[in-house]
């Protein structure tokens, strides 16, 4: 049995943390209710989660006294833990009584007094406040229920040395049975052990363990769009393949991610028609002030967010219109209804169905906002979500708790999904070099 301590970050990133502690009993501080409740009337995520907890709390408290302690379904106990005079005096005399952080401190302090027997554990996603709570002797842990190590996370791709005879029976069949265990739609480099450059790429098809060729570009590419690495290579057939509905490009900046997806889905709703729509969006972080601070109507509100959008759709009509095709400005496609740009504040309560969705920058967005993003997908819905998370907005999320790097290794195994982290930038010399000294 233990004793967790939480933070108001923690019930703020996972409103139903209390009931992930399994049989052992949870404190919250009544400092942390004060502070989730000067965030319930935010209308963001922050605000949504603020509002949820409270729900949770009071239906909880509909069961018993939260000062005495309320049965949870995990079996674990919650409490309200009160604030009182010598738990503040339990503080060093450096820390103000008059921080949160501090008072909740204080009640970490105060529980492990009283529990020589029982370890107590404070649980934050405040670096600071992990390390205060060392240095005044109490365990403090991170909240790491939905983290993913980073270092380890799911490529999409893999390469194996085979002998030069399973080279050419790959291209001469057009498919190699492969008996590694293999992760569905992984993309594999068949590498002949004696000649490095006789080589060969595919994309595994777990149910019948046979390694397929990817897609091939033609002369046209993708509008205008062509490969230009193994990566890339791997990034366009999951994106233009109909049977995988969900397709998750991870990498830095420069390697082409959202590119790629918005010249995939032009290309499968404006030229084959497969998709009534493409619906492009992305979170919208506008360093503390909303939308509504900025003048004009909705769309001159939106074109400093969108305008990465914007200029990835344009670079891809030019191409169009250099090679002596019909090309239309983005503004056009967005009349004639194949293209629709907006934040993901309006995906909320939609239901999405026959479109190419697009979600760019999803590093940015917590686990819970990625799950209701990929349920609002209807029937015949394709949904790629792309993002660095090395560069992330969100100051409640990191690159191991965002949920674009959650939902990676969440679908791995899933025969409708495919991942592909990108690695090498493509978009100048000096973008390649930045990313990698920067």
């Amino acid at each position: 049995m233990k004793t967790f301590v939480l933070d108001t970050n923690v019930l703020l990133h996972d409103p139903r943390a209390v009931f992930r502690f399994q049989e052992n009993t949870i404190l919250i501080p009544i400092t942390v209710i004060e502070e989730i409740d000067r965030f319930k009337k935010d209308m963001n995520e922050t605000g949504r989660n603020a509002r949820e907890v409270s729900r949770i709390l009071d239906d909880l408290r509909k069961k018993g006294s939260l000062a005495s302690g309320v049965s949870l379904e995990s079996e674990g106990i919650l409490r309200v833990a009160l604030m009182n005079g010598e738990m503040l005096s339990r503080l060093p005399h450096e820390l103000s009584e008059q921080r949160g952080d501090n008072r909740i401190l204080a009640v970490a302090a105060d529980a492990k007094s009283k529990s020589s027997q029982v370890p107590v554990i404070l649980v934050t996603k405040d670096t600071n406040l992990r390390i205060k709570a060392d240095a005044i002797g109490i365990k403090a842990e991170d909240y790491q229920s939905d983290k993913v190590d980073i270092t380890e996370l799911y490529t999409g791709f893999t390469q194996l040395e085979v002998d030069p005879e399973t080279v050419d029976r790959f291209y001469g069949q057009g498919w190699v049975t492969l008996e590694e265990n293999l992760q569905p739609n992984q993309y594999v480099v068949l590498k002949d052990a004696g000649n490095p450059s006789h080589t060969a790429i595919g994309k595994f098809q777990a149910g019948q363990r046979r390694l397929v060729p990817a897609i091939r570009i033609g002369k046209e590419g993708v509008w205008s769009i062509h490969p230009r690495n193994r990566e890339q290579t791997c990034a366009l057939d999951a994106l233009l393949d109909d049977s995988v509905k969900i397709v998750t490009l991870v990498g830095k900046a420069g390697t082409g991610k959202t590119l790629l997806a918005i010249a995939a889905g032009l290309q499968k709703t404006a030229e084959e028609g497969v998709y009534n729509r493409l619906l492009v969006s992305r979170p919208v972080f506008p360093m503390g002030k909303d939308l509504g601070f900025l003048p004009g109507d909705i769309e001159e509100k939106l074109a400093p967010w969108m305008q990465p959008i914007f200029d990835n759709v344009e670079l891809l009509l030019s191409g169009h219109e250099a090679e002596k095709r019909h090309s239309r400005g983005y503004r056009e496609l967005m009349a004639m209804g194949i293209m629709e740009i907006e934040p993901l504040t309006y995906i909320r309560g939609r239901s999405i169905p026959n479109q190419y969705l697009i979600v760019d920058e999803a590093q940015n967005l917590t686990p819970h906002e990625i799950k209701t993003i990929v349920t609002r997908a209807g029937e015949g819905t394709k949904v790629v979500l792309t993002g660095d998370p090395y560069q992330i907005d969100n100051p409640y999320v990191d690159s191991s708790s965002n949920g674009l790097t959650y939902l990676v290794e969440r679908f791995k195994g899933q025969e409708i999904s495919a991942h592909i982290t990108m690695m090498k930038g493509e978009r100048s010399a000096l973008a390649e070099l930045a990313a990698n000294l920067l």
